[in-house]
């Protein structure tokens, strides 16, 4: 029993000794902490901060739209008659007037031979009979009936002038073929497809814009497009009319536009996304990020020439993708603080830096 007692307090004066030791160390480290930490500088916060600059601003509505060509017409013939001959090949660019197919016509030009003759007949018995009128050999009611009958040559000889040209399909206008539907030999009709002709050196532009910016859709208004055939092109234009209604279903209008196409890459029916410039101006802008929404009002922290920090009340413009424009607050030239913004009050000394290595110096 003795010899139990003695191991106890063995154990429990070993116990205290350990927890001494313990103690002693975790002061020891502490004290060094406290020195190191007194010893240290006080680093001013690190922001990312970039410069106001003042470049273009505009206020962009977009929409898709579809190309349609300028003028555009399926040829067809006018009268049932065969083809003769065929003046054209598929996507064909052609002049306004251009012949494009000639259907048989050899009856219409014997015809047209024989009114002309008819018609020359008539007049040279006019010049005959007006010599014998001044010469009072003959009454001059004798004249009047030669006039009739030039007058009757003439509408003939005009009928079939229009029945010859009738057999001549020609361009009315100019632009670009497309596939060709007929053949040598193949009898057409009033409706048969010839081929499809269509003006694309401007295409045409609609598409729907929301009525609450009907106020910005004006005439001369610049459009910018882009198709997936050409991704890396935009091509431009200009509004030219708006429609006169607006769809009560959708409260959109339809808006048209021109775009130069001389070049004939864009073709009817084609997907376009358009960007429709309501509004374009010269401004100060900051990325968006920059901007402290607090309630109802907007703020920037700027950073002067000392490094401290000043809190601005600003008044924001036009928005774009990933900037805004500030129409008063700030100056071009400044510094405004867009990453950090969390670790740094007014008055407050920062460290700014132009990139974003957060990690690395808040390491260092």
């Amino acid at each position: 029993m003795q010899s139990k007692g003695i191991m106890r307090t063995t154990i429990t004066a070993g116990v205290v000794l350990v927890a001494v030791l313990v103690a002693g160390i975790w002061y020891k480290e502490e004290g060094k902490s406290a020195k190191l930490a007194q010893s240290r500088p006080n680093n001013p916060p690190t922001v990312i901060a970039t410069t106001v600059v003042s470049e273009p601003v505009r206020w962009e509505v977009e929409a898709l739209g579809t190309v349609r060509a300028r003028e555009s017409v399926i040829l067809t013939a006018k009268v049932t008659e065969s083809v003769q001959k065929v003046h054209f090949e598929d996507g064909q660019l052609v002049e306004q007037s251009q012949l494009l197919v000639t259907l048989r016509d050899a009856e219409q030009q014997a015809k047209l031979r024989a009114a002309q003759a008819n018609l020359t007949e008539h007049q040279r018995e006019f010049n005959r009979i007006e010599g014998l009128v001044r010469s009072k050999t003959i009454a001059s009611n004798e004249l009047d009936k030669i006039v009739t009958d030039i007058d009757i040559a003439r509408a003939q000889l005009a009928q079939y002038q229009a029945e010859l040209d009738a057999r001549y399909v020609r361009a009315p206008f100019s632009g670009v073929l497309g596939f060709r539907q007929i053949s040598p030999g193949a009898l057409v009709t009033p409706g048969t497809a010839i081929a499809t002709l269509d003006d694309l050196a401007v295409v045409k532009l609609d598409f729907t814009v929301p009525e609450r910016f009907l106020s910005q859709l004006t005439p001369g208004k610049p459009v910018e497009g882009l198709a997936a055939a050409f991704p890396d092109e935009r091509f431009k234009g200009t509004v030219v009319s708006v429609d006169s209604r607006i769809n009560p279903q959708t409260r959109a209008v339809v808006v048209r536009a021109e775009v130069d196409n001389r070049d004939l890459r864009l073709r009817p029916g084609m997907l376009m996304t358009l960007k429709l410039i309501a509004e374009e101006r010269q401004g100060l802008v900051v990325p968006e990020e920059s901007i402290i929404p607090l309630q109802r009002e907007q703020f920037i922290y700027v950073v002067n020439v000392d490094n401290v920090v000043e809190q601005r009340k600003v008044v924001l413009g036009l928005r774009s993708r990933g900037q805004v424009e500030i129409i008063d607050g700030v100056m071009d030239g400044e510094r405004v603080i867009t990453r950090g913004i969390q670790k740094v009050r007014p008055g407050q000394t920062v460290e700014v830096r132009a990139d974003e290595r957060f990690t690395h110096l808040e390491a260092s």
